[in-house]
Protein backbone atom coordinates (compact mmCIF):
# COMPACT_ATOMS: atom_id res chain seq x y z
CA UNK A 1 0.00 0.00 0.00
CA UNK A 2 1.28 3.46 -0.91
CA UNK A 3 2.17 5.92 1.81
CA UNK A 4 -0.22 8.86 2.26
CA UNK A 5 0.69 12.46 1.63
CA UNK A 6 -1.83 15.11 2.66
CA UNK A 7 -1.73 18.44 0.83
CA UNK A 8 -3.49 21.27 2.65
CA UNK A 9 -3.65 24.22 0.29
CA UNK A 10 -6.57 26.39 -0.84
CA UNK A 11 -5.13 26.81 -4.36
CA UNK A 12 -6.50 23.98 -6.55
CA UNK A 13 -3.66 24.34 -9.06
CA UNK A 14 -1.04 23.63 -6.37
CA UNK A 15 -2.86 20.52 -5.14
CA UNK A 16 -3.36 19.22 -8.68
CA UNK A 17 0.29 19.83 -9.56
CA UNK A 18 1.48 17.90 -6.49
CA UNK A 19 -1.04 15.10 -7.07
CA UNK A 20 0.14 14.73 -10.66
CA UNK A 21 3.83 14.56 -9.68
CA UNK A 22 3.34 12.29 -6.65
CA UNK A 23 0.65 9.84 -7.88
CA UNK A 24 3.07 7.12 -8.99
CA UNK A 25 4.77 7.00 -5.59
CA UNK A 26 2.15 8.05 -3.03
CA UNK A 27 -1.54 8.25 -2.27
CA UNK A 28 -2.27 11.99 -2.27
CA UNK A 29 -5.13 13.45 -0.24
CA UNK A 30 -6.02 17.10 -0.89
CA UNK A 31 -7.72 19.37 1.61
CA UNK A 32 -8.60 22.82 0.28
CA UNK A 33 -10.62 24.16 3.21
CA UNK A 34 -8.48 24.66 6.30
CA UNK A 35 -11.47 24.26 8.64
CA UNK A 36 -11.55 20.53 7.80
CA UNK A 37 -7.79 19.98 8.00
CA UNK A 38 -7.39 18.76 11.58
CA UNK A 39 -10.33 16.35 11.38
CA UNK A 40 -8.95 14.97 8.11
CA UNK A 41 -5.47 14.55 9.61
CA UNK A 42 -6.89 12.67 12.61
CA UNK A 43 -9.04 10.46 10.37
CA UNK A 44 -6.49 9.71 7.63
CA UNK A 45 -3.21 9.68 9.59
CA UNK A 46 -1.01 10.74 6.67
CA UNK A 47 2.66 9.81 6.57
CA UNK A 48 3.58 13.42 5.70
CA UNK A 49 1.73 16.74 5.39
CA UNK A 50 2.44 19.50 2.86
CA UNK A 51 0.88 22.62 4.36
CA UNK A 52 0.26 26.09 2.97
CA UNK A 53 0.54 28.97 5.43
CA UNK A 54 -1.82 31.55 3.94
CA UNK A 55 -5.34 30.16 3.82
CA UNK A 56 -8.73 31.64 4.63
CA UNK A 57 -10.30 30.87 7.99
CA UNK A 58 -7.47 28.97 9.72
CA UNK A 59 -3.86 29.69 8.81
CA UNK A 60 -1.40 26.93 8.09
CA UNK A 61 0.72 28.13 11.01
CA UNK A 62 -2.24 27.60 13.37
CA UNK A 63 -2.80 24.13 11.90
CA UNK A 64 0.90 23.36 12.37
CA UNK A 65 0.72 24.45 16.01
CA UNK A 66 -2.34 22.23 16.58
CA UNK A 67 -0.65 19.23 14.93
CA UNK A 68 2.46 19.59 17.06
CA UNK A 69 0.41 20.10 20.25
CA UNK A 70 -1.52 16.85 19.70
CA UNK A 71 0.33 13.81 21.09
CA UNK A 72 -1.28 11.57 18.47
CA UNK A 73 -0.25 13.78 15.54
CA UNK A 74 2.97 15.49 16.62
CA UNK A 75 5.26 12.94 14.96
CA UNK A 76 3.80 13.46 11.48
CA UNK A 77 6.38 15.37 9.42
CA UNK A 78 5.10 18.69 8.08
CA UNK A 79 6.58 20.58 5.14
CA UNK A 80 5.42 24.19 4.86
CA UNK A 81 4.84 25.22 1.23
CA UNK A 82 4.11 28.93 1.12
CA UNK A 83 4.50 32.25 -0.63
CA UNK A 84 5.68 33.76 2.68
CA UNK A 85 9.37 33.98 1.89
CA UNK A 86 10.71 36.33 4.54
CA UNK A 87 13.36 34.99 6.91
CA UNK A 88 11.15 35.69 9.95
CA UNK A 89 8.35 33.63 8.39
CA UNK A 90 10.67 30.70 7.79
CA UNK A 91 12.01 30.91 11.34
CA UNK A 92 8.44 30.90 12.71
CA UNK A 93 7.54 27.86 10.62
CA UNK A 94 10.59 25.95 11.84
CA UNK A 95 10.04 27.14 15.43
CA UNK A 96 6.54 25.68 15.48
CA UNK A 97 7.59 22.34 14.06
CA UNK A 98 7.83 22.42 10.26
CA UNK A 99 10.65 20.14 9.10
CA UNK A 100 11.03 21.92 5.79
CA UNK A 101 10.06 25.40 4.66
CA UNK A 102 9.62 25.63 0.90
CA UNK A 103 8.66 28.87 -0.81
CA UNK A 104 6.44 29.24 -3.85
CA UNK A 105 7.13 29.09 -6.71
CA UNK A 106 8.66 25.65 -6.20
CA UNK A 107 9.82 22.65 -8.19
CA UNK A 108 7.39 19.71 -7.86
CA UNK A 109 10.25 17.36 -8.75
CA UNK A 110 12.44 18.73 -5.95
CA UNK A 111 9.52 18.54 -3.52
CA UNK A 112 8.96 14.89 -4.48
CA UNK A 113 12.65 14.17 -3.89
CA UNK A 114 12.50 15.81 -0.44
CA UNK A 115 9.43 13.77 0.51
CA UNK A 116 11.03 10.52 -0.67
CA UNK A 117 14.20 11.42 1.23
CA UNK A 118 12.16 11.98 4.41
CA UNK A 119 9.68 9.07 4.39
CA UNK A 120 10.81 6.78 1.59
CA UNK A 121 8.28 5.10 -0.64
CA UNK A 122 6.62 1.70 -0.61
Amino acid sequence: MKKKIMVIDDEPFISMMIEDKFKDNFQVLSIRDSTYALDAIKRERPDLIILDWMMPRISGLDILKAIKADPGLKDIPVFMLTAKGQEDDELAGIKYGAERYITKPFSPKELLELVIERIGRD
